[in-house]
């Protein structure tokens, strides 16, 4: 019951971050925006990599971090940023969690990263993988919480590196297309929604297969 509470909340929670991100990135001016960038220059991008990685180890929730991105970088860049960002923080915690904080975050997310370990028993690397493909399950969570369980070093990069991608990219390209909304164009925002129904359906029944198939 606890953990369902838990999710529940995160689930509101996220879906309010998101929207109020929504909402501050649809009055961007896009002319103004490029300006500075221009001014920026390569510190842009630093900067961006520098307070996602720090929001995501405070365990904010990423998804205003990754529309945000988006309509700073567009959707290529706004991918590959965010991507490194967001890879550089997981194995940070991770290695935190695995070496001098191991019994600090053991007590801060008591009862929450049992259940996570019980499904990555079932799944290694797949289970990683896929729970990179939900945007209900902070990100910075899922780093601190890997470190506790069973999973080995190389399971856990390389399902991160396989599923940070294709989780940040729907809302990438979700911050991008807010962006495009005063010209008119919206086929790459409704593009962005489908696919990410599209990878959370499929999260969430490879998830539910494995915890059958264990039982």
């Amino acid at each position: 019951m606890k953990l369902k509470s838990s999710i529940i909340i995160l689930t509101i929670i996220c879906i309010l971050a998101t929207a109020i991100g929504m909402f501050l990135i649809g009055g961007i001016d896009r002319e103004q925006l490029e300006n500075w960038l221009d001014a920026m220059g390569i510190l842009a991008p630093i900067v961006y990599v520098l307070f996602y990685t720090i929001g995501t180890l405070l365990i904010l929730p990423s998804t205003p971090l990754n529309l945000t991105g988006g309509a700073i970088f567009g959707i290529w860049w706004g991918t590959f940023w965010t991507a490194v960002a967001a890879i550089i923080a997981a194995i940070v915690a991770f290695s935190f969690t695995r070496t001098i904080g191991k019994d600090i975050i053991a007590k801060r997310f008591a009862g929450r990263w049992e259940a996570i370990d019980a499904e990555i028993r079932l799944g290694g690397l797949f289970y990683m993988f896929s729970i990179r493909l939900l945007p209900i399950i902070p990100y910075g969570l899922v780093n601190f919480a890997a470190g506790l369980t069973s999973i080995r070093w190389r399971d856990y990069i390389v399902g991160t590196l396989l599923g940070t991608i294709p989780g940040v990219l729907p809302f990438v390209m979700m911050g991008s297309g807010f962006t495009e909304l005063s010209k008119g164009n919206i086929s790459q925002l409704l593009f962005a929604f489908t696919l990410t129904g599209m990878l959370v359906g499929g999260a969430t029944w490879y998830r539910r297969r494995r915890q059958f198939k264990g039982k």
